[in-house]
């Protein structure tokens, strides 16, 4: 078995501001514009992903209990699959934009060109910590910029791997691995940047928002919220049950995007309760505890937070926990009082609250009245009822008769709405977020109409009027 690589020192706070003097000085030289560059860092990237997965599905097994197969489907395969696609794609997603010119600046060609923005920093969370500092940083080197990553320090492992390998293979000058907690990312927070994405929760988002400010930094926030599961009466409630299961209990309920809680039809509850049951029983056995599929609690302090909301509800499966072992059988809740904590903040791990509503109406205005989420999902047999919700609804992203599974179409851009967050990555979404949509009016010197040049009469407004 590959080692670990062991947790390591905090990056030195006096270090930051020369770090980010030194990635703006190789971004000045202008090595990172060119495509060849761009090309080689994600190929780089890739050869890192596939020589170092044992490191890395290691790490990811320590920090959170991933299996081999949770690390490489949402971690380490995601990532090349994005890789591949934005190498396939990057050609044409930098060429020249052409939009039409008006009469009135001929003879002239009018374009977009995108251009990399500078220096960005990419502040990572613990939940998925290599996808979800990977993928922005695969955008970032699309784009062309230089960047500073933040894994999480809640996940030691991980972060750790990326502070060894990352210069390993990428170009040290214009990429570099910030290790550390509040103070480090304090530190960076104060530094000029271009661009920052940061993924985690609104209190921080807030932080990283007021400080980004100071300097006029644009920011991307992706954040998150009580994404909820809509399930009608004419579903198909056994493909319902394994789809809203395996979003939720993946990762041990540690999913941004995971199904917060459902809404269902109260004609149909019981017999989606009974559904729910069956799966676990199938992806688990029965003990969770004993299978090497499902994850566990990041850490302590989340451990003690989530077993304190057990008791909000009537527990229809699950409730086991063992603090030492850092587990949290997959539970669902029915009897929920929308007033209960669970139903106060993101839960964040595999609790799935079930509350029974007498019409998909209902359902609707229960989650209109509430702060926008980062994902919605519903689950019908009717058309007409699929595009009734999402009609009514605004939701970071949605899926209709699924869940999750909308992070995984790289064209898709991905982020939230409201309280949810703000801007979008993956695919072409991410290289347009690290990239400057510059508008160029190129002009011939072949004719130079006077309509344009004082003094002005009522016969230069009138072709004026036209040309425009």
């Amino acid at each position: 078995m590959t080692a670990v690589l062991a947790p390591s020192a905090p990056s030195p706070i006096v270090d930051i501001p020369g770090l980010v003097r030194d990635l703006r000085r190789t971004f000045d030289s202008g090595r990172t514009r060119s495509l060849a560059w761009r090309d080689a860092q994600l190929a780089r990237l890739d050869t890192l992903l596939e020589e170092r997965k044992d490191t890395l599905l290691q790490a990811l097994t320590s920090d959170l209990g991933k299996s081999r197969f949770e690390g490489w489907i949402a971690e380490l395969g995601f990532l090349q699959k994005e890789i591949a696609h934005t190498r396939s794609h990057l050609k044409r997603w930098t060429r020249p934009e052409k939009v039409r010119a008006p009469l009135a600046v001929q003879p002239g060609r009018a374009y977009v060109v995108r251009e990399p923005l500078g220096v960005v920093l990419v502040i990572a969370p613990w939940n998925y910590p290599l996808n979800l500092a990977l993928g922005p940083l695969i955008a970032a080197l699309a784009a062309g910029n230089c960047v500073v990553v933040k894994p999480s320090e809640v996940a030691p492992a991980t972060s750790a791997a990326m502070a060894e390998l990352l210069p390993k293979y990428l170009d040290v000058e214009a990429v570099a691995v910030v290790q550390g907690a509040v103070p480090e990312t304090t530190a960076l927070l104060e530094q000029k940047f271009d661009h920052i994405l940061y993924t985690g929760n609104g209190a921080v988002g807030r932080i990283v928002m007021a400080a980004a400010a100071k300097h006029l930094t644009p920011v991307t926030l992706e954040l998150g919220g009580k994404s909820p599961t809509l399930v009608d009466a004419s579903a198909d409630l056994e493909v319902a049950a394994r789809r809203i299961a395996f979003g939720k209990f993946f990762n041990a309920g540690q999913t941004c995007i995971a199904p917060d809680y459902v809404l269902v039809d109260r004609k149909v509850e019981d017999r989606l309760l009974d559904a729910l049951k069956r799966v676990l029983r199938d992806f688990y056995g029965e003990d969770p505890k004993r299978s090497k599929d499902y994850a566990r609690i990041i850490n302590p302090r989340h451990h003690a937070r989530l077993t304190a909301l057990l008791g909000d509800g009537e527990v229809v499966a699950g409730g086991q926990h063992d603090v030492a072992d850092r587990y949290i059988a997959p539970t669902i809740l029915r009897k929920v009082s929308p007033e209960s904590k669970v139903m106060a903040d993101e839960i964040f791990g595999p609790i799935l609250p079930v509350l029974a509503v007498d019409s998909m109406d209902e359902a609707v205005k229960f989650v209109v009245a509430r702060p926008k989420p980062l994902a919605l999902y519903v689950f019908t047999g009717d058309r007409g009822v699929a595009e009734d919700v999402l009609e009514r609804t605004s939701s970071g992203g949605a899926c209709v008769n699924d869940a999750v599974l909308h992070f995984a179409v790289p064209d898709l851009p991905f982020g939230g709405v409201g309280e949810s967050g703000m801007g979008a990555y993956h695919g072409r979404a991410g290289f347009e977020t690290f990239s400057h949509r510059k508008s160029v009016l190129a002009k011939s010197n072949a004719m130079d109409l006077p309509l344009r040049y004082p003094p002005y009469d009522e016969r230069k407004q009138t072709w004026m009027k036209r040309l425009m």
